[in-house]
């Protein structure tokens, strides 16, 4: 069975105005989300499945379905704020959604077999998709899943600070830990996170937790349970969100789930500031002159 690519994309929407508008960055406008598509395809995926919002559902049909179409079978699923089909009636009021671990439930009446997860609008690169294409083929169990986990090195912004989750990894490759730092950065040839004030180092090698995650479809009853209890603890806190981490977290504690840390050499890109924007492109364009990418992805 070929295992699927979930994409984080409800978030998509609200910072680009609508899905027309999503930045193109290859040298025909290609968005981001087309090269892990063609990547996943690549790598052996059989299925993708867009999480967003139902109103824009029409929107991504409408650009994603001809492309392709007869390439990879895909599907639509709805993040929205309907806290019953949890079992939770009590009306719980928000100012942002639930979080990516709560997008990530949306998938689980559509996603049958073991399956990763990605952000929408960050650049991967092959080489993460065919190493977990591998995985959930071949070593995926319901109590073994996987991250890819990037060089923090190869993850940083010229323009300002990252957030990242630092993983510590244990002598068998599995993750012990995983720290989400909200201030890494460059500092002459040291990288550095801080916190209350203080600088502290961070080895160029460590690998970090870029939401490139696989799972076998046990991941969700966890997470519709933990999502329960958070959603009930943070009902006074209308910004508050369930992340993906929360719920590996709670696997590796409580010794449900192994997390192996997967290492890839692949550049991250990725569109934290504005100013990362030709960063990217120009990126893009050397793999295209590479020979990584075709110049035109779907002709």
């Amino acid at each position: 069975m070929k295992p699927t690519l979930l994409i984080l994309a409800a978030g998509m929407a609200s910072r680009y105005g609508s899905m027309k508008q999503i930045d193109g960055f290859g040298p025909n406008g290609e968005t981001i989300i087309d090269y892990s598509i063609y990547d996943a395809i690549k790598a052996g995926f059989g299925k993708v499945v867009f999480i967003i919002k139902e109103e824009f559902v029409e929107n991504f049909k409408s650009i994603f379905d001809s492309k392709l179409n007869g390439k990879i079978e895909t599907d639509y699923v709805f993040q929205n704020f309907d806290l019953k089909q949890f079992g939770i009636e009590e009306e719980i009021y928000r100012e942002k959604p639930w979080g990516t671990a709560h997008a990530m439930l949306a998938g689980r009446t559509a996603v049958k077999e073991p399956f990763c997860i990605i952000n929408a609008d960050d650049f991967y690169g092959y080489d993460a998709f065919k190493k977990m294409s591998d995985f959930l083929t071949t070593e995926i169990t319901d109590s073994q899943y996987a991250i890819i986990g990037y060089k923090i090195g190869k993850t940083l912004s010229d323009f300002g600070s990252v957030s990242r989750g630092v993983c510590n990894v244990d002598s068998a490759g599995n993750i012990t830990e995983i720290n989400e730092r909200t201030e890494i950065y460059a500092k002459g040839d040291a990288i550095v996170y801080k916190e209350n004030g203080e600088e502290y180092p961070l080895d160029y090698e460590n690998p970090v937790s870029m939401n490139f995650w696989g799972f076998t479809p046990a991941v969700f009853k966890t997470t519709e349970e933990q999502f329960v209890k958070f959603a009930e603890a943070n009902r006074d806190k209308p910004k508050a969100e369930f992340f993906i981490p929360l719920v590996g977290e709670y696997l590796i504690k409580n010794n449900i789930a192994d997390f192996k840390s997967i290492p890839t050499d692949n550049k991250w890109f990725g569109v934290t500031y504005k100013e990362d924007k030709p960063v990217v492109k120009a990126s893009i364009d050397e793999l295209v002159k590479s020979g990584a990418y075709p110049e035109n992805l779907w002709s």
